[in-house]
């Protein structure tokens, strides 16, 4: 017998049966709902950064059988003893085989399978659902994690491409800044928030988890480590669709008047780690003197103006123009929508900036450049230590502000950024104002 549950799972199973046998068959209807809420949470170690999929599988087969792809794939089957059987269609590998009774049988992989669900019943061996995964006209949520600006920029055309190809009715979960932004350009999108998601749970024939998994060993939630193949690319792997990178479209105000006559670049310098920020001393510095001193204004639009922890102080960069403050987003992009170019670092803002069909020039270390989107002013030194946010051996904290692994407590510590010259920024500069290969939005209004 085949068999890609774990253990975990198939005692879970075989406890839930025990359950339902002798006294305990007379417990009514919720207690027994509590019972399979209980052990599905469990088995999914993500369900609290996610809301929860409907109790019991939402597709009706016929004889009590229920079914669908919310959280894996999910049978429920009656009384009786019943062959189940789970199987990859594209490569005919078989995912489950067992004889269950009266059971909640689920997968253990959360991502897009093109599945086949067989059921039969032993006592005859008669087939009683034989179900080819298809979405066309059914309802899906793809689920993005709120509290994020850079991954749910990136994450999100994926959702679109899933939609284009299954003809589904689309619903994503993102936060509300992003669904702000994104909701007046993709009517054929349902987006809402987490706590939004409740009275729809019940509709949906497939759920899908777009997520960072990084204690994901057994690769039931990514199939791909999103450390080998980037931020942003983990989604179509999860989803089943092509890597190839898309930005979103996103919206300004209703007025997209210039918000300086001047020929100006807008720069972002802070970030959610020290690791992220760049790190030389003079790097800012240099930089902006250098656009001042070729006729650029130079705008800072980060959230905060300074940021500090410990012996570390993060301010606004000298002789740029104040523009930080807690914003709607949709201000932002109107700033880079009509920028000359974008400076940043590995942080949200960037991907707003590819987004909104900005030139943009990203400076970091601790990722190597196949993390982000493709940018052909990508600003990274190979010579020191870098790109610690791919080893799996040092898992990223994101509550440890100082994260920095290797070289933590040395003279050496940040080195990734600290020693990304302010020329080498300006040489990326130079190449940007000679041949500007991405085009600029502001360009086509």
């Amino acid at each position: 017998m085949k068999n890609s549950l774990s253990e975990e799972i198939l005692n879970s199973i075989s406890n839930f049966q025990e359950s339902r046998k002798g006294e305990q068959d007379k417990q009514n209807i919720s207690e027994k709902d509590s019972d399979i809420q209980i052990k599905y949470r469990n088995i999914n170690q993500y369900s609290g950064s996610y809301p929860e999929p409907s109790l019991l599988p939402t597709q009706e087969a016929g004889r009590g059988i229920r079914f669908d792809f919310n959280s894996g794939i999910r049978v429920k089957v009656p009384k009786g003893i019943w062959h189940v059987k789970f199987l990859d269609i594209d490569t005919n590998f078989c995912l489950f085989e067992c004889l269950v009774e009266d059971s909640l049988v689920f997968s253990e992989k959360k991502y897009f399978i093109n599945a086949r669900i067989e059921i039969s019943e032993k006592k005859d061996g008669g087939l009683r659902l034989s179900h080819d995964y298809d979405a066309e006209g059914k309802d899906v949520a793809i689920l993005l994690p709120e509290g994020t600006l850079g991954d749910t920029i990136g994450w999100f055309p994926y959702a679109l491409k899933f939609q284009e190809i299954h003809k589904c009715r689309l619903t994503v979960v993102m936060g509300k800044a992003l669904k702000e932004l994104f909701s007046p350009l993709y009517p054929s999108v349902k987006i809402i928030c987490k706590d939004e998601f409740s009275p729809f749970a019940g509709d949906f024939y497939a759920t899908y988890y777009i997520g960072l998994f990084f204690f994901d060993d057994k690769r039931d939630w990514q199939p791909e480590d999103f450390r080998s193949v980037g931020l942003h690319r983990t989604a179509a792997y999860i989803l089943g669709v092509s890597p190839e990178e898309v930005p979103p479209l996103v919206t300004g105000p209703e007025t997209e008047e210039r918000p300086i006559v001047e020929p100006y670049v807008v720069i972002a310098s802070q970030a959610s780690s020290q690791c992220k920020m760049w790190n030389n001393p003079d790097g800012w510095y240099e930089t902006v003197k250098y656009l001042k001193e070729n006729n650029y204004r130079v705008v800072c639009i980060d959230r905060e103006d300074v940021s500090s922890y410990r012996r570390h102080w993060n301010c606004l960069p000298y002789g740029v123009e104040d523009q930080t403050g807690d914003r709607p987003l949709h201000e932002r992009v109107k700033w880079l929508r009509h920028a000359e170019f974008f400076i940043g670092l590995s942080s949200g803002l960037s991907w707003l900036a590819w987004a909104a069909g900005t030139p943009v020039v990203l400076i970091s270390g601790f990722t190597n450049p196949i993390n982000e989107f493709r940018t052909p002013y990508r600003v990274f030194n190979k010579y020191v230590c870098n790109s610690c946010w791919h080893e799996k051996k040092f898992p990223f904290e994101h509550s440890n502000f100082l994260f920095c692994p290797v070289l933590k407590n040395t003279d050496k510590e940040f080195e990734c950024t600290r020693e990304i010259s302010s020329e080498h920024v300006i040489r990326e500069i130079r190449k940007l104002e000679k041949s500007r290969i991405q085009p600029r939005l502001s360009d086509k209004i």
